[in-house]
Formats: structure tokens, C-alpha cells, sequence
């Protein structure tokens, strides 16, 4: 008998938020309760775990979803998103600042700054956007304790729009979204180097066997997983380049390691080597100069501009946009300036 197909892939908000699992049934496949079935083939759950994803809508066959009584059928396409275990971790309420840029009965949009961690986890315990937000809202649907709302993050440097699902139904329909890829997300960043036309990265990305935390594009078919990143070019600035990124997938990471790749690494990465001189002149007013840019902008030049999707109620296409933050501007109008007082290289 053929062997179902799985495929382990998890959901294209966030790998740390939940996982997404794809099962395609083998043509021999007998009925059976589809709550059985996935325990039976899924690692490290259990069937309790199952049926309340069930009960969420989170599992769906051929498309719609199901009940955990569901007998499953040949060819039968499953798909299942399954949050994490719940941690051994208390989710404090803190008083912190939220900036909000649009709310209603379904979600919030905000702009998350920089140097914010979005959910806890080793070594960040407090200080976080999900501790805000318990603090800010109250009864927010929880995919584990330390996830509440979330369907996507940004890394703790980037900056930028975020959305927030308020209610059981708004999480159910965003994650949907983000799965189906039809979210669109712009962002924008200072790499090095510089780009002379636009273009597509695409690259298996996943955790560097030297480093845990960061992250590298391996070959197709050996590790990772699969991710696409599109590329324009803004402005040009000799020895640095903006541009606009927008994201086919949403893995960790991945503008920071595609761009890496192609050798453009983003302004300020000191993660990925971008904290050092990589491109321009050995003379020493150039070097003060990029290093007062660093000062200025000590992280990653990067951030996650807009973002559109259905609106989970009244599936409108709705659309919001931040502008690039103080020390992103800052450091964009130097190096403008630079580049007009020396004529470029």
C-alpha cells in the first residue's frame, strides 16, 4: 500500500507560533475518525490536542473544515495547524505602550518598534508584545499561553505593521490567509552593496548547523524549508541600496538570510555580518561616516512598511502603511547626503 503523503510544513505566519501539517491519504485508505488517524501519524501530540483543533477549525479536509468524528476517505487532502504545547511560563500583563493604528470588534493593527520581542520565550520573559497585550485586551483567543492573537511576528530589531486577531473567528481566517499566501507584505530595507535591478530569492532557508540562531539557505531537497522573496529596487546610493521586499512566504528570518545570500546584506545586521564596512572606500572619513550611520541605527535596516488582507468579518480588502522610522530615515537622508557631497564612488 502507497504511503501517505505528509508534509510538515509549518504555517507561513511564524515557525515559534504553531505548526502546520498536509496529509494526502493513499488511494487503500479505509474510513476511519479522522481524530485517530492523526494521532496515529503525527508526532509528539496528543489526541486531545487533535479534537480541540478540531473544535477551532484548525484541521480541514479538501479544503473544509471538520469535526474530529469525521471519517477520512482515499485521496482525502488534510491539513492541520496545531498550536505548540503550552509552556511552563506565567504571561504577566505589563503596562507598555501600544502604538495602534487601527482597531475594531475583529483586530488591531499596530506598529510594532524596535528592539521588542513579540512573544516570550529563552532568555526574553518579559518586556514583550504578547505581555502588552494581555495587559491592553483582555479575553484575546490564545494558540499557547505566551501566543495571544498572534498569527505572524517580526523579529525583536525589525520594525513595522503587525495585525492582531481579537476573536476566535478573526484568528481562524488571518492564519487561513497567511497559509494561502494571499497576505501581502512589504517591507523595506537598506542592504549593502549595490543592486542594479530588481529580482526574485528563491532559496530553503533554515537554521545554520555552525550557528542555532541564525538562519542560511540550503541547497533545494537537503534542509530547510522552501521560501520566496521578491526584490525592488527604491533608491541607489552607491555603496547601499533600499529596497522594497515582498514576501511570497514568511519564514524566520528570511529577507535578512536571502539578502545575505545574493550578497547584499542588510545595513546594520550584526547577526549576519551587515554591522561591518562591507562595500565602499578604505578612507578613514568614509569609515566615521558608516560607523556614525551604525550608531544611529544599531540593528537591522529593515521594515515591515504595509500589510493587506480580507477583513475577517466583511472580507473587504483592507490595507494599512506605516511610514520608515525615525533611525531609518535618519540614516537613508546621510547616506543621500553622502553620496551627493562625494559624487558617489
Amino acid at each position: 500500500m502507497q504511503e501517505d503523503s505528509i508534509d510538515n510544513s509549518p504555517i507561513e505566519s511564524d515557525d515559534d507560533l504553531f505548526e502546520h501539517h498536509r496529509i494526502v491519504t493513499d488511494k487503500g485508505q479505509g474510513l476511519v475518525r479522522i481524530d485517530k488517524f492523526l494521532f496515529d501519524r503525527l508526532e509528539k501530540t496528543s489526541r486531545t490536542r487533535i479534537q480541540d483543533a478540531c473544535d477551532h477549525d484548525f484541521v480541514r479536509v479538501n479544503g473544509k473544515p471538520v469535526k474530529s468524528s469525521y471519517k477520512i476517505k482515499p485521496m482525502d487532502v488534510i491539513t492541520i495547524e496545531l498550536p505548540y504545547p503550552m509552556r511552563e511560563l506565567e504571561l504577566i500583563p505589563e503596562n507598555i505602550p501600544l502604538e495602534i493604528l487601527f482597531e475594531d470588534d475583529d483586530l488591531i493593527i499596530l506598529n510594532k518598534p524596535s528592539n521588542m520581542v513579540v512573544h516570550p520565550g529563552h532568555g526574553n520573559y518579559t518586556g514583550t508584545l504578547a505581555n502588552a497585550l494581555i495587559y491592553h485586551l483582555q479575553n484575546l483567543p490564545v494558540r499557547s499561553d505566551a501566543h495571544p492573537g498572534l498569527v505572524h511576528r517580526l523579529d525583536k530589531n525589525t520594525t513595522g505593521v503587525m495585525v492582531i486577531a481579537k476573536t476566535d473567528r478573526a484568528l481562524v481566517s488571518l492564519s487561513k490567509q497567511f497559509f494561502d499566501r494571499t497576505i501581502e507584505r512589504r517591507y523595506v530595507a537598506l542592504v549593502w552593496g549595490d543592486l542594479q535591478e530588481d529580482g526574485t530569492v528563491i532559496g530553503h532557508t533554515g537554521r545554520s548547523l555552525r550557528d542555532r540562531k541564525v538562519f542560511t539557505v540550503y541547497p533545494e531537497g537537503d534542509h530547510g524549508k522552501h521560501a520566496v522573496t521578491h526584490y525592488k529596487v527604491l533608491r541607489r546610493f552607491g555603496y547601499v541600496t533600499m529596497v522594497e521586499c515582498k514576501l511570497e512566504t514568511g519564514r524566520t528570518h528570511q529577507i535578512r538570510v536571502h539578502m545575505k545570500h545574493i550578497g547584499h546584506t542588510l545595513f546594520g545586521d550584526y547577526e549576519y555580518g551587515g554591522d561591518q564596512i562591507l562595500k565602499g572606500t578604505t578612507f578613514a572619513k568614509y569609515k566615521q561616516f558608516v560607523q556614525n550611520c551604525l550608531d544611529i541605527l544599531p540593528r537591522q535596516a529593515l521594515h515591515a512598511r504595509s500589510l493587506g488582507f480580507n477583513h475577517p468579518t466583511t472580507g473587504e480588502w483592507i490595507y494599512f502603511e506605516k511610514d520608515l522610522p525615525d533611525d531609518m530615515k535618519e540614516v537613508i537622508e546621510r547616506w543621500e547626503k553622502y553620496i551627493g557631497t562625494n559624487e558617489g564612488r
